[in-house]
């Protein structure tokens, strides 16, 4: 009985780890990427969560209290430990609000823009050499524009709003998952594994998107991550120029913008929706490093 106990002992010592524990592993040794990553989590709650943690709605007003500095300044209150904004409105309510539109925004045009991205890229992929050409050249026109100046423009289009800005950014940042999609396909259609599910006799939908795609997909993860901060920072530049979220939505960018004129008499207004924005970028873009190097293996660290 111990024999056997002990051979199932070696066997599951013996076990290959899982992918994800492979993955885990590799994306752990890059401390800059679980830091990172912690930081995404504690914004991501706050914006789930935040009408239980909101000191106060978003858009309440307290006449009385108008411009009051943060709780450690001389003429603080503890009633507002972040301050007001010049319509007496609590900074911290509005901050926290904010992080539920700012990732909005991210899931939304990440979304938009990886599907229709990946699926213009796999077609392309697999497209005659004359579609091909044509898809390309179609993206590469897209991205000889400055993509916040893109996006301006289609805004300015389509008009200023939320909805409208969440759409320019996307179609701004879907040619870099069509090329980068197309690039991955056309390295893998050619491999063995392409071949025997042809020979088998799969049809070529499901040679692109069930055979072929899964195989693409590390590296799509990876930009998908790194245009969420894209996303988020275009984002908060519109509506800083007025072209995205409206007032009174408390958009990071549009808080921005409502307090650059007390810029001078009131520093918190403009400082603490920035750092949420610094704060934010800095950290998906660590975790979106730290995913590169867990998925791609060519990066991983010996």
């Amino acid at each position: 009985m111990s024999d056997a106990s002990s051979a199932t002992a070696r066997t599951i010592a013996q076990a290959p780890p899982s992918p994800f524990r492979d993955f885990w592993n590799a994306f752990r040794e890059n401390r800059g990427a679980v830091a990172g990553l912690l930081v995404f989590l504690l914004f991501l709650l706050i914006a789930i969560f935040a009408p239980i943690i909101s000191p106060y709605p978003p858009d309440a007003q307290f006449r009385n209290s108008l411009l009051v500095p943060p709780v450690w300044a001389e003429g603080g209150e503890w009633q507002f430990p972040l301050g007001t904004d010049p319509l007496g409105r609590d900074m911290l309510s509005r901050l926290i609000h904010g992080a539920r539109f700012s990732f909005f925004i991210g899931l939304v045009v990440v979304t938009v823009a990886t599907f229709f991205g990946v699926v213009i890229g796999v077609i392309a992929g697999f497209s005659p050499r004359w579609l091909d050409t044509i898809i390309m050249r179609i993206m590469d026109i897209v991205l000889s524009f400055p993509s916040l100046l893109m996006a301006l423009v289609l805004v300015a289009i389509l008009g200023p709003s939320l909805l409208n800005a969440m759409v320019a950014i996307a179609i701004v940042l879907q040619p870099h998952f069509v090329r980068l999609t197309r690039a991955a396909v056309i390295s893998e259609r050619t491999r063995d594994y392409v071949t025997a599910a042809r020979v088998a006799g799969a049809g070529k939908l499901r040679i692109m998107f069930r055979t072929v795609l899964p195989n693409c997909l590390a590296p799509i993860i990876v930009q998908a991550a790194l245009s969420f901060s894209t996303a988020i920072l275009d984002a908060a530049a519109l509506g800083f120029l007025g072209m995205g979220a409206q007032p009174p939505t408390p958009e990071w960018g549009t808080m921005l913008a409502e307090a650059r004129e007390f810029i001078l008499r009131a520093w918190w207004v403009v400082t603490f929706p920035g750092l949420c924005i610094l704060v934010t970028v800095l950290a998906i873009n660590l975790m979106g490093d730290g995913l590169r190097d867990a998925l791609d293996p060519k990066l991983k660290r010996s």
